[in-house]
């Protein structure tokens, strides 16, 4: 029998907001443990939670730009439950009253693009953070500083049906947030987590099976491998004649493979009732439209932008708005120099490549659009060669200089002069008699040959183009 998944993601998204939601304590990732705290992150007896405006005004320009429905009233819950690592034995978060309903987010598939529906978006505190020692004592440290941090919880609908489709959903739903600014979408540092709900069912079938929920997954290379891994373990147990366990799993990278975590709970477990110390969240229609009207072009309506103004084809635009930056680097690169597609080519190419080398985002890159505009202005103009070009950008990225300026400095300007060519190109037959054999034999493939000797002896400055058209006339004639 042939099975088929049905997969629904959850994913926290820490929210960049200089100060925790409901106290001022700094949320700066990477102070010493345990001093980002105060009595009221702390659950300290007695203390009241304030809420952050600011936290309210990000979470709701998400839900914009998903196409929620921002409710105009919303309240925060109570989530009971005990772990080390949260302080008041409790969560506050948004229950059966969230902030932001419905709407969706749209990717692109191997055949078409698809709506992946969601279900809600809502705030909440985070926990704090274990630290499991292994030695002697095995002991387990508890850091609060995370603890109060503001997340959205952004839940889909169980409407993607492969591991793939879960990477680019998460992918896209990245991107979103970078260009919104609400979120940096460091997996590293915590800041966009995600917990996966897995079943299986007979393919064709509208029932939906047993779901499983996978845990506290922190790459999206790791999210779709525990895909792959949960979808083919469900289907082994179905056809072997047993019933998958409605349960909480982790996946360890270093086997590929899922583990009992703990029995799944339901609503239910955790005592959700509505939180006593704060007030239901009124948020007018005016500032929700103040909102909107702030909302930056987001990837995919820049990518077909950029496709339709530009040009350039569907996978450099898809590349090219990983990013709000890396976007707006492109765009003022090719509007300077004229050339989208040569633009493309060079981010794509040698920028990328080099900032990947670096570890550094394209805010960080010390060659500016105009820049490398006029680098191309270079090759366009016929000064320098393609070649000596990459040249030439390893030397403004090391030195910050323009390139007409490495050019002059270093004697870089291309040779085109067909008189001075044609005095090199006889050099190199004359120094070359057995390939010059070789091709009145009727090897043609030689002529490259020749190219690359010429070249050489020019030190890559001689015009390629003037190069060819002049060896093939000498070789014809010789």
């Amino acid at each position: 029998m042939e099975f088929e998944p049905v997969i629904g993601l959850e994913v926290h998204a820490q929210l960049l907001t200089q100060s925790k939601i409901f106290c001022g304590c700094t949320t700066r990732f990477g102070n010493p443990p345990n001093t980002n705290t105060c009595p009221v992150c702390l659950g300290m007896p007695g203390v009241l939670p304030v809420l952050n405006r600011k936290a309210v005004e990000y979470a709701i320009k998400v839900g914009l730009a998903v196409g929620c429905e921002i409710r105009g009233r919303s309240l925060f819950a109570r989530k009971n439950y005990f772990y080390p690592d949260l302080p008041k034995g409790y969560q506050i978060s948004m229950y059966d009253q969230p902030l932001c309903v419905g709407g969706g987010i749209t990717i692109e598939t191997r055949k078409d693009r698809k709506r992946i529906g969601l279900t809600r978006i809502h705030l909440e505190e985070d926990a704090g953070k274990l630290i499991h020692q292994e030695g002697a004592d095995d002991r387990t440290l508890v850091d609060l500083n995370r603890a109060g941090v503001p997340l959205i919880e952004i839940v889909s609908e169980p409407d993607i049906a492969s591991p793939s489709e879960a990477h680019t959903y998460l992918t896209m739903l990245r991107s979103i947030l970078l260009y919104l600014g609400v979120c940096d979408g460091n997996m590293e540092e915590g800041s966009l987590r995600c917990d996966a709900n897995v079943s299986v069912r007979p393919a064709g079938e509208k029932q939906f099976g047993t779901k499983v929920e996978l845990k506290n997954l922190n790459s999206f290379r790791f999210i779709q491998k525990a895909l792959e891994y949960e979808i083919n373990r469900q289907a082994e147990v179905l056809q072997g004649g047993g019933k998958v366990v409605q349960e909480s799993r982790l996946y360890d990278p270093d086997s590929d493979t899922t583990d009992l975590m703990r029995g799944k709970e339901e609503a239910h477990d955790y005592r959700y009732f509505p939180e006593p110390d704060l007030l239901p969240l009124i948020v007018d229609q005016k500032w929700i439209e103040e909102i909107r009207a702030g909302l930056p072009e987001l990837p995919l309506e820049r990518r077909d932008r950029l496709v339709a103004q530009y040009g350039i084809p569907a996978y450099d635009a898809d590349v090219l708005t990983t990013t709000r930056e890396l976007a707006d680097y492109y765009e003022a690169a090719a509007k300077a120099s004229g050339n989208p597609k040569g633009a493309s080519n060079w981010v794509m190419g040698e920028v990328l490549r080099k900032l990947k080398e670096e570890k550094a985002e394209i805010t960080a890159c010390p060659v500016s659009p105009d820049r490398l505009a006029g680098l191309m202005g270079l090759i366009e103009a016929g000064t320098i060669s393609g070649s000596l070009a990459k040249e030439v950008f390893e030397e403004m990225w090391a030195t910050r200089h323009a390139a007409p300026d490495i050019v002059k400095a270093r004697g870089l300007t291309q040779i085109s002069d067909e008189p001075e060519l044609l005095a090199i190109i006889d050099q190199v037959m004359a120094a070359n008699p057995g390939p010059l054999a070789q091709y009145r034999a009727g090897k043609s493939a030689t002529l490259g040959f020749f190219m690359g000797q010429v070249m050489k002896a020019t030190q890559g400055k001689g015009n390629p183009t003037v190069i060819q058209k002049l060896l093939g006339e000498k070789l014809k004639g010789s």
